[in-house]
């Protein structure tokens, strides 16, 4: 009897699940599925547009992983279960796109020249020099010329002197025109589909003009035609001769010849570079500059030590202020307290550069309020001394960071249980002796992630530096671009983006020898608050 009790109930368990998993499939709600469907063919849409680009420009590697991700993401959403990799893989999307990738790149970027003069394709610098060396040719034909507007684009409608009318643009050669329309001069000035210009049209679009190069012919060393008034044009030649076999670039008027020596440019037996030059892998080559380059050792170096000085001495600086205002307010003898604490944080509500902004105006050495009103008319260089400089974004930055280190720490206090403090009293210890011993080692458990947070923060604190200072006062020592209060995130800004000659692999190696700098302090630094807890 036992038994067939059990056997039935086993078949009773068995219809039940079955029953569920009918309820289930049959509890189909059909908006999700649509909205699914149309999200998903959305992105499969632009996956395959991105995919075609790809194909397109050959990178087989971008296009390999590119279809990988695609059916992966496929099969995350359309698989059943699965529903935690659902929610995390728009995450990882964005952070692949936004940081990843970013990180990816910029370390490509390190090990190239890329560059003010080294921006483009080897194709690219010989067509710009082509067209930066293009001279007049002394006895050139007189070309009567029309300007139409075709489209989006400015083509020059010419008229030979035997007759023969071609159209062309900028880049785009000239070839036979059809359905002209011709006046009484017989030339030609217009064609169908495209309208001509007035002679109004023609000098508010002067610059325009002036720089379209029309090619007569597919080789670019039959000449190209330009003009300056918009009526008539003439044949400009370049000087340069560029010979594919051997791979140089000939100066006709001097007869030098530049060659590819491998670095990314032309270069003659004289050392004499033409410029612009194209985009190379250099290896290391950045990295030497860093590390071997006597004009750029010493600076980096300088840049290096004031980085990790003014980042310690400003977590420091703002933990202690932070530390002493909270035991202060956290004290339920004092009267007042959420006044004072409003009035604390203000500081860091305010947005930190236009922070920055007021108080490099309150430190102006000629009208600022600090030396005008509260120094009695001194004229102290806040900013154009190197060494008060350095104490300007000190103090600044202390006055930016310790609200911050003040509520951390009040929270802090305020969950270390009061009993511990009761049982101390209890043993005869005395105040300084509980908060040494037993509330600033647990602070210390709580807050040291945030301490070297706050260290990686200032590290790269771009905006104080540049808004108060931006960077200076100039270190005349050495050739480089920088400043005596310059940090290594504003000196690599300055070598990316500042000047006539941007370098961008050499930014980016900067930038990477600042990500290994920071990982390593951060990755000491919660070493040691591990320890921490451990011996709490």
């Amino acid at each position: 009897m036992k038994t067939l009790s059990h056997e039935s109930d086993r078949q009773a368990t068995a219809k039940r699940r079955r029953a569920e998993r009918v309820a289930v499939s049959a509890d189909v709600r059909i908006w999700p599925i649509l909205v699914k469907i149309l999200l998903l063919g959305l992105f499969d849409a632009f996956g395959v547009y991105c995919l075609l680009i790809v194909a397109g420009k050959r990178y087989w590697v971008a296009f390999g992983v590119m279809l990988i991700v695609g059916i992966l993401i496929n099969w995350v959403y359309w698989r059943r279960g699965g529903l935690a990799a659902k929610y995390l893989t728009p995450g990882l999307i964005f952070l692949i796109i936004f940081q990843i990738s970013a990180i990816l790149y910029s370390g490509y970027i390190a090990f190239t020249n890329y560059g003010t003069g080294h921006n483009g394709t080897k194709e690219q610098a010989i067509s710009s020099l082509m067209q930066s060396s293009l001279t007049k040719v002394p006895d050139s034909d007189t070309y009567n010329v029309a300007i139409l507007q075709c489209g989006g684009t400015l083509n020059f409608l010419v008229t030979a002197s035997d007759g023969t009318v071609q159209i062309g643009s900028n880049g785009v050669p000239l070839h036979d025109a059809t359905n002209v329309t011709m006046d009484s001069t017989g030339k030609a000035v217009s064609v169908d589909g495209c309208s001509a210009l007035s002679f109004n049209d023609i000098l508010n679009r002067q610059d325009e003009i002036l720089n379209i190069n029309v090619p007569i012919s597919d080789d670019l060393e039959n000449g190209e035609l330009r003009t300056s008034d918009g009526q008539t044009a003439y044949v400009f030649k370049s000087t340069l001769e560029y010979d594919e076999k051997t791979d140089t670039m000939t100066d006709t008027q001097t007869g030098v010849k530049y060659r590819d020596t491998g670095n990314g440019a032309f270069v003659s037996s004289r050392g004499e570079e033409l410029n612009p030059g194209w985009r190379v892998n250099v290896g290391l080559a950045n990295f030497k500059r860093v590390f071997a380059s006597r004009d750029m050792t010493g600076p980096f170096l300088r840049v290096l030590v004031w980085t990790v000085v003014f980042s310690v001495v400003s977590v420091v600086s703002t933990f202690i202020l932070g530390l002493f205002l909270a035991i202060t307010f956290n004290d339920s003898r004092m009267k007042g307290r959420k006044i004072y604490r409003s009035i604390l944080i203000l500081p860091y509500a305010f947005p930190s550069f236009l922070s920055a902004l007021v108080w490099a105006g309150l430190l102006n050495e000629k009208f600022g309020f600090i030396n005008q009103v509260l120094l009695g008319g001194a004229d102290i260089p806040w900013l154009q001394s190197p060494t008060l400089a350095k104490v300007a974004v000190l103090v600044v930055n202390l006055w930016l960071g310790f609200p911050y280190m003040f509520l951390v720490c009040m929270g802090a206090l305020q969950s270390i249980p009061e009993e511990l403090s009761e049982s101390a009293k209890l043993d005869g210890a005395s105040a300084w002796e509980i908060f040494r011993f037993i509330k600033f080692p647990l602070l210390l458990v709580s807050v040291s992630p945030l301490l070297i947070s706050t260290f990686a923060m200032n590290f790269n604190n771009f905006n104080l530096i540049y808004m108060l200072t931006a960077g200076g006062p100039t270190d005349t020592s050495t050739g480089m671009n920088i400043g005596s209060t310059d940090i290594l995130i504003s000196m690599v800004y300055k070598i990316a983006f500042a000047g006539s000659d941007r370098d961008y692999g050499l930014a980016s190696a900067f930038a990477i020898l600042i990500f290994f700098i920071v990982a390593s302090v951060s990755a000491i630094g919660f070493r040691t608050s591990k320890s921490l807890e451990e011996l709490n």
